[in-house]
């Protein structure tokens, strides 16, 4: 078990294998002792597991395809594997030991040349510590349907290569260019009244074609006339007109899906599916940090139980013990392999802090965190973190001193018109919670990601579409991204498109960005 629990008497058992060969039959007795700690010990609830042995190049192609099971054809998956596949065999980048698929059944991919010792981590890490967070962590639970993905990914896959039948593969290709460039804009970022339903989204996908085009025509035929100069605004017209086109709108492809003068239903029908894959993968934005340290802490310590029970040998735990620490090594700011904090180590830390300050408090955990230290359930304390709340959240509720120190974490100023650094948070009581507030700032998504909305239509004009989008502290879009972006928005929509950026905290007007169509879909 974890060295902060109560030393373990180790037990001799039968180990689980010999050396590093494997077959089928021992990931099956793997998986089976691995559940019975998991499940039956720890109190883990995880969906189904399905385990699926794959290659070297099966697992690249699954890193191309956004390591979907199911997934439609796009000239930018094939493109991302050639890379991907050349920065492996040069020896740049190593493969993930594993993949795991947010659906029920949970799908784990084990890659077939790992040893016996990789595969029973990667099971206890995949198929039970993140299986375990998808199915319990509320914003999985607001955002995403596990029953329904893999039936819903099968019926996309079928019904773009449909497309592609009936419309030529340039034109679903250029469709689904434009569709890519907007879907990180193509979600919802607050809880909607309805829970996903994909599976029936095949069922239903027909009659929701005919109602849309109905809703569209009715809004299109029905448009108000042009107003003469000097006529006063009618303010009850300009708010019906928002309320029909449900504005401002953060769901840019949402928007575009239901009122685009220009779309067949055929091309709706992509939005729909690129927004509603972009939509499933948006939790795993806002958790990252936590996923990979419940997956981490849950494989550390079912090893480790492994092997106090002598189920693992001491030559493969030593192997275990050199995977994982590289697996959570947080390189220094000044090392050259530094690209920001390691989410595993920092999740993992965490967690594992969490867990001392249950088991061993000190003076300092009492006062940080009164409502957990000494109460001896760490597991108990861990499993409510994991099922109610995200990475923002999380830091700003358990990040303590311990860990501030051992990253020797600070608050530093960067200024560019200041060429000096100012340290605005040290190691004492209040620089703690400062340093905790603005590492929460950078796991906060609405913070790192742009705020863009769509917030009107000149319906009596040139039907130009407006949208606005409000810089955080004066952070602005990249100049040339935004015109490429823009153009793809002004051909699905088919007029020119008008982009206001705004200072958050003002509202003044500092840039503006505008497109026409290149070239109209429809």
């Amino acid at each position: 078990m974890t060295d902060t629990a109560a030393p373990a008497i180790k037990t001799a058992g039968k180990p689980l294998f010999e050396g590093a060969e494997w077959n089928f039959d021992t990931i099956q007795r793997v998986h089976d002792t691995v559940e019975k700690i998991a499940v039956g010990e720890m109190g883990l609830d995880v969906y189904p597991n399905q385990i699926e042995v794959i290659t070297a190049e099966q697992m690249l192609d699954a890193y191309a395809s956004s390591a979907l099971p199911l997934l439609y054809k796009h000239w930018s998956f094939g493109k991302s594997f050639a890379q991907q596949e050349m920065l492996y065999r040069k020896g740049f980048r190593g493969l993930a030991y594993e993949i795991v698929i947010n659906s029920s059944p949970c799908i784990s991919y084990i890659m077939e040349e790992n040893t016996a010792l990789m595969q029973t981590l990667v099971i206890a890490h995949a198929a039970f510590g993140h299986n375990h967070f998808f199915k319990n962590n509320y914003v999985f639970q607001q955002w995403t349907d596990a029953e329904g993905i893999l039936d819903y990914l099968d019926f996309a896959q079928g019904y773009i290569a449909e497309c592609e039948q009936k419309y030529g593969h340039g034109e679903v290709e250029r469709l689904l260019d434009a569709a890519h460039a907007l879907q990180q804009q193509g979600v919802f970022r607050y809880p909607r009244k309805k829970v996903p339903d994909l599976k029936s989204e095949e069922r239903k996908f027909r009659e929701r074609q005919l109602h849309e085009e109905r809703v569209y025509d009715d809004l299109w035929r029905t448009l108000p006339k042009a107003a003469k100069p000097g006529t006063p605004r009618d303010t009850r017209e300009e708010e019906r007109r928002k309320a029909l086109l449900q504005l401002p709108q953060e769901n840019i492809l949402y928007f575009l899906e239901k009122t685009s003068p220009m779309l067949k239903g055929w091309q709706r029908e992509v939005l729909r599916i690129v927004r509603n894959i972009a939509q499933y993968f948006y939790p795993q934005r806002q958790t990252k940090m936590m996923n990979e340290g419940c997956a981490t802490w849950t494989h550390y310590t079912i090893m480790g139980t492994l092997h106090d029970r002598g189920l693992i040998p001491d030559g493969a735990y030593l192997e275990f013990l050199q995977s994982h620490t590289n697996v959570v090594f947080q390189p220094e700011f000044d090392d050259p392999r530094y690209s920001g904090l390691n989410p595993y180590a920092v999740g993992f830390a965490v967690m594992r802090d969490i867990e001392r300050a249950c088991l061993t408090p000190d003076e300092e955990d009492h006062r940080w965190f009164p409502g957990i230290a000494g109460c001896g359930d760490p597991i108990g304390v861990l499993k409510d973190t994991w099922h109610n709340f995200r990475d923002e959240s999380f830091i700003q509720q358990y990040l303590g001193p311990k860990v501030i120190r051992d990253f020797r974490l600070f608050d530093l100023s960067d200024d560019s018109d200041d060429p000096t650094y100012l340290v605005r948070a040290i190691h004492n009581e209040r620089g703690y919670r400062e340093i905790r507030n603005r590492l929460a700032w950078h796991y906060d998504i609405a913070r790192m990601e742009p705020d863009i909305q769509v917030v009107d239509v000149d319906l009596t004009g040139d039907r130009r579409l407006m949208l606005r989008h409000r810089a955080i502290d004066g952070v602005m879009l990249e100049e040339s991204d935004a015109r490429r972006v823009l153009g793809y928005l002004a051909d699905l929509w088919g007029y020119d498109v008008l982009l206001t950026e705004v200072d958050a905290a003002t509202d003044m007007i500092l840039k503006e960005h505008k497109a026409g169509p290149r070239r109209r879909f429809g």
